[in-house]
């Protein structure tokens, strides 16, 4: 009996324990929310496998044309529309699916497998909703099609007895015969073996006030001080009466940084801003002189993940189209201990401006000439809400504070 090329048969074997895998993964994507990213990229990348892997089984099928039909009439038609079928499914839904994250508001990249970057299709964003429903359609229809094309196969093994299944089967091989059929089961038993395990329904959470102030009184509440700072900060205020000279004009030098810090499903995710500029006047002294402006180029941030790095420049995150920038400004400070300090300023983030506070201590020699420099260490909470940062379903495991931090050293201008 005449056979398939060993190359087909491949092809064939892979391509349908692939497609078991995908199945597998592809019913739980849809409710694992953030939780789920990682496991949607290398959905991703198998889909484009599956759609390469077809393509050359296609050029496989004409340069090594494939064994004569075994039966005629209408059975004979009915496995040839399922054949037809399974090649526009393996073709379909990869195609469906890169078109559908091609489309989607919140772009995000693909790199296969963490290595080779996928361009998104040049699509209107009209076509999110076809290339969505076609995706889920084409899995139900694959599945149906599978269903039919492996009864067909076991319909000729077992009742008609006329060999066909041998011809997918290198050398007869009753061992091969077993082994080949079970990749598809493994395929389905690794894809479900590596979903994430169920999430506990969390304590429900009490709900924040909603008055404008609620980021600084979090803020407050996180970084609330010693009673025993109270006296110091008393002290200094004392002092801030008296008549000072002007303030100095401190320059930030390089190296300094500002982090960022998120929970997620119990993980935490962190980066930080690598451009951003800081302006700053103040007496350590005299506290209440400070000046503070803070800009960061919010298309600077980075977590050290490309998929993750690729959303948050996106409207779900920082806006970075519309609003390029953040800042956070301050009018004055207060002392809260020994060379630690409380400014309340403004941040505005995404076009929204909110009260905020940040802490900080500074470190160093207590000089006064040009080359006095003071290392500046601190922290804020931010309640991402108010702000509209991580507000698509892709965020739904994030935590609702965002921990801040910053160092650097500054040189005071004389």
């Amino acid at each position: 009996m005449q056979r398939y090329s060993r190359t087909a048969i491949f092809l064939h074997w892979a391509i349908a324990a692939l497609l078991a895998f995908q199945i597998a993964v592809g019913w739980a994507l849809e409710d694992l929310g953030a939780r789920g990213f990682a496991l949607y990229q290398l959905h991703k990348s198998v889909g484009i496998t599956v759609l390469a892997l077809t393509l050359a089984r296609i050029g496989v099928r004409y340069w090594k044309p494939r064994p004569a039909k075994l039966e005629g009439g209408w059975q004979g038609a009915l496995a040839s529309g399922v054949h037809i079928g399974l090649y526009a499914f393996m073709l379909g839904a990869p195609l469906t699916g890169w078109a559908l994250v091609s489309t989607a508001k919140v772009k995000v990249p693909t790199l296969i497998f963490g290595v080779i970057p996928l361009p998104h299709l040049p699509l209107p964003a009209a076509a999110h909703g076809v290339a969505e429903n076609g995706h889920g359609l084409l899995a139900w229809l694959g599945i149906a099609l599978v269903a039919l094309h492996v009864a067909g196969a076991l319909r000729h093994h077992l009742l008609i007895r006329d060999g066909l299944i041998w011809r997918m089967v290198p050398g007869r091989s009753t061992a091969l015969l077993v082994a080949l059929p079970a990749l598809i089961l493994v395929g389905f038993v690794a894809g479900r073996a590596i979903l994430p395990a169920p999430q506990a329904t969390p304590a429900p959470i009490a709900a924040e006030p909603a008055d404008e102030t609620a980021p600084a009184n979090i803020a407050e509440a996180v970084n609330a001080a010693a009673p025993a700072d109270n006296a110091a900060a008393n002290a200094t205020q004392a002092t801030a009466d008296e008549p000072v000279d002007p303030p100095p004009a401190w320059t930030v030098q390089p190296g300094g940084r500002i982090g960022f810090s998120v929970g997620n499903d119990g993980e935490t995710i962190s980066g930080s801003f690598s451009k951003w500029t800081a302006n700053i006047v103040m007496d350590p002294d005299h506290p209440d002189s400070a000046d503070i402006a803070v800009t960061i180029d919010m298309a600077s941030a980075s977590v050290g993940d490309a998929y993750k790095d690729g959303m948050l420049p996106g409207d779900e995150f920082f806006g970075v189209a519309a609003h390029p920038t953040a800042t956070f400004v301050a009018k004055g400070a207060e002392a809260t201990g020994p060379n630690a300090y409380r400014a309340r300023g403004t941040l505005t983030l995404k076009g929204v401006s909110k009260p905020q506070t940040i802490r900080f201590t500074l470190s160093g020699k207590d000089e006064t000439g040009k080359d006095a420099t003071r290392k500046v260490s601190g922290s804020a909470t931010i309640a991402r809400a108010p702000f509209g940062v991580g507000t698509g379903d892709s965020s739904g495991g994030l935590g609702p504070q965002v921990a801040l931090t910053f160092a650097f050293t500054a040189k005071r201008q004389d």
